[in-house]
């Protein structure tokens, strides 16, 4: 490609996903949809952009929009909305991969004539939500914190579920053993892990930035310090995604603290994690600086990501694998339906309407994509088909996503206020 013509693309892009982003208030539709309708139409349409020499590239683009998003949303979440809805979004997001994971697999046998476990593998490869394409999609919609913190922590953690279960059944494929036990301590070891290590270097860095952040490019050390929690604990074999969501958390969070174990110089007024904010100017300043610096990062990685994803989409295997993909996405919409439904003791103060949208919210990115092409190289012929499957379903489950994102438009066409917390009745001591 000209480099000329390289360079007016790319700018036209970015003012596309500008433009996109600032519609969205208007259109309901999320700038994620048409950041991949654009791929499509500058790649298998127009030919603009040779996708083979982006394929590579994909990959990283996804991961690094994936890291930014995930420590952005820990800036922007309180400990105690994660707290409240941990456990409701880890429910969700180990039952819905499992229904999601057999149920694919159910279809497989019977459309494939496979054994159960080729057929899981295809299951875990297409059984889990994309973070890096809902997390986006719920700063666009009009639904209450509780909703989307709990969509937060199971999109978090619906990754590393889904790696360590393809891992886990390839293994198995192989000729291995792995056990129940092993499996659950593998995913809660690695947890605690990631948990560990974000805590911990969070509040080192929060006492150094005070020192930092008067000199140049702080910002870009802050960034330099996320890649590096997330390279160090995939390192040691932890959940590297929770661990940049700690980080995150940690650095929005920790000041409460200091002031309620009176480590900060004005401890007065200070709640527990409270909502209200810590009124602390420096920190207030710095935090309002990081959320826009990695937000403007998150934006411009995640464009370049979506719309090489739309670029990569092949007609000829959409159209030969049409029917197996609807089969799959069945399945999927099914499996989603009775998690959702059978969640309602973790979330009962969900409304029908939000638990609808959360049944549409499933739709399927990276993961699926780069789980689908590790199948293929490592089991061969046998699943060629794969990766065309994989772009078919997640196609279509974005289209789900659209709808679920026209629906929360028509249900909540204005900002819903968090439910308020009871107040704290005051204690005036008599003189």
């Amino acid at each position: 490609m000209d480099l000329n013509l390289f360079f007016a693309l790319l700018g036209g892009l970015l003012v596309l996903a500008f433009v996109a982003n600032r519609l969205v208030r208007f259109t309901g539709v999320p700038d994620v949809i048409i950041l991949m309708a654009t791929g499509v139409v500058i790649g298998p349409v127009l030919h603009w952009v040779n996708p083979d020499v982006f394929r590579g590239a994909t990959h990283g683009f996804g991961s690094l929009a994936l890291i930014l998003i995930l420590f952005e949303g820990g800036l922007e979440v309180k400990l105690r909305e994660i707290l409240s809805h941990f456990a409701g979004g880890l429910f969700l997001s180990v039952f819905s991969f499992t229904l999601s994971a057999v149920g694919v697999a159910w279809v497989c046998r019977h459309a494939l004539h496979f054994t159960w476990i080729p057929a899981l593998l295809v299951g875990a490869a297409l059984g889990c939500i994309s973070s890096s394409i809902i997390l986006p999609v719920l700063q666009q919609v009009n639904l209450r914190r509780q909703v989307k913190v709990t969509l937060l922590v199971e999109a978090s953690f619906g990754d590393a579920v889904a790696v360590l279960a393809v891992t886990t059944l390839l293994d198995l494929a192989a000729g291995g053993s792995a056990s129940v036990k092993v499996v659950t301590w593998s995913l809660v070891s690695s947890v605690i892990l990631a948990v560990a290590s974000g805590v911990l270097v969070g509040i080192l860095w929060s006492y150094l930035l005070p020192l930092l952040s008067e000199e140049r490019f702080w910002h870009v050390l802050t960034f330099a310090v996320v890649l590096l929690i997330y390279s160090g604990v995939h390192a040691l074999h932890g959940n590297e995604l929770v661990a940049v969501l700690v980080f995150g958390l940690t650095l929005a969070n920790y000041p409460a603290a200091q002031k309620r174990f009176h480590l900060a110089d004005d401890a007065k007024s200070a709640d527990w994690f409270s909502e209200t904010p810590v009124k602390q100017e420096h920190h207030a300043k710095h935090h309002g600086q990081m959320l826009t610096f990695h937000g403007e990062l998150a934006f411009l990685t995640r464009t370049f990501f979506f719309v090489l994803l739309g670029a990569l989409v092949e007609f000829a295997g959409l159209r030969e694998h049409a029917v197996l993909a609807l089969g799959c996405f069945g399945a999927l919409f099914l499996a989603r339906w009775l998690s959702v439904q059978s969640g309602r003791f973790a979330w009962r103060a969900f409304t029908s309407h939000e638990r609808e949208l959360m049944i549409w919210f499933l739709p399927r990115g990276l993961i699926t994509a780069v789980l689908g092409i590790q199948i293929v190289e490592v089991r061969g012929a046998e699943f060629e088909f794969l990766p065309s499957l994989a772009f078919a379903v997640i196609l279509i489950t974005n289209l789900a996503l659209l709808i679920g994102s026209l629906r929360a438009r028509r249900l909540f066409p204005e900002p819903l206020p968090a439910t308020p917390e009871p107040p704290i009745p005051e204690i005036i001591s008599e003189a």
